[in-house]
């Protein structure tokens, strides 16, 4: 175990640490800045110019150690291009908006195109080369697991498209996505152990790599992980939980991005709706909180919190 999990999470760390330290530095050479929204909440102004597409110093980490472990863990590297696949839809967006100064960045439907060719070609690696049972496990069902056929096609597009937009609304305060998905790796970590999955080398690399992206992106954050990151960990997110045949178990452990995307859908439909009215504050949901009074950093400890525990309970809940 100390192989696959403390070596990785350990080497991680210290390389997502000593990449941010020579990175960081250059994407403020380059003013490759954050824009905040004027609308949002009043304390959000002062970030305004903070070094965005931060991502890529935890990929980077999560890279090359991966790598290492691949020739006897083959199912990390479906999981590894699945964080490259949606990791480079974000890296065009964020490239866009803050590289090329243009603020639209990718046009909604061009980002979900690309999210749905991803999510294609990871349906199809599944069904027809990753020798992997498509059945879902159901938690607390000691060990039951339910195979829809061929209606796991649409059900895959929709819990990967969710789960990745999901985790990427969830980056919006200091360390809050690195934080939620930290526990979520963790949990992955621990189902990936007791299943016998070959995987933990990336899960703990993930949480290693993280912990160490936090020594900067803690508040006040020094940089962001903007689209390249939330995107790259919303592709791990998904590819981890279909490899361990485990998307059913997202409802739990990744409760925040479910009510961060699900706030998303809600205010947008509502505002159509009703020609203008509002169900919160702001959306997503976090910064509705900001808006109620709660600091930037109690909302995410909180939201970090809430994941700790679900994922407490949903580890009961493995056969």
């Amino acid at each position: 175990m100390n192989q696959t999990v403390i070596l990785p999470l350990l080497a991680a760390c210290i390389i997502s640490i000593a990449a941010g330290r020579l990175f960081i530095p250059f994407l403020r050479k380059l003013k490759i800045g954050q824009t905040v929204r004027d609308d949002g909440p009043q304390t959000h102004l002062k970030k305004n110019g903070t070094p965005t597409m931060g991502g890529i110093i935890f990929i980077f980490a999560i890279t090359i150690v991966s790598l290492l472990y691949i020739p006897s863990n083959p199912y990390i590297l479906p999981i590894l291009l699945m964080m490259y696949g949606f990791g480079i839809i974000g890296f065009v967006d964020d490239y866009i908006k803050v590289v090329l100064k243009r603020s639209m960045g990718l046009r909604a439907w061009q980002k979900m195109a690309g999210q749905i060719v991803i999510t294609g070609i990871f349906i199809c690696y599944m069904f027809l080369f990753s020798g992997l049972s498509l059945s879902m496990y159901l938690p607390f069902a000691g060990g039951l697991a339910i195979d829809l056929g061929y209606w796991n096609i649409p059900l895959m597009f929709l819990i990967i498209l969710g789960i990745v937009n999901g985790v990427n609304f969830t980056d919006g305060l200091d360390g809050q996505a690195s934080m939620v998905t930290i526990a979520v790796a963790a949990f992955f970590t621990f189902s990936a152990i007791k299943l016998q999955v070959g995987i933990t080398p990336i899960t703990a690399a993930v949480a290693g790599a993280l912990l160490g992206f936090l020594f900067y992106n803690s508040h006040p954050a020094s940089v962001f992980m903007g689209d390249t990151g939330s995107l790259a960990l919303g592709g791990f997110v998904a590819g981890a939980a279909y490899i361990l045949r485990e998307p059913v178990f997202i409802a739990i452990i990744g409760f925040i991005y479910l009510i961060e995307v699900v706030s998303v859908i809600l205010q947008v439909g509502y505002f159509k709706l009703t020609h203008g009215k509002r169900i919160f504050k702001m959306a997503p949901i976090h910064h509705h909180f900001e808006k109620c009074g709660y600091a930037e950093t109690k909302v995410a400890a909180a939201f970090a919190l809430v994941t700790v525990i679900l994922c407490f309970a949903a580890c009961l809940g493995i056969k």
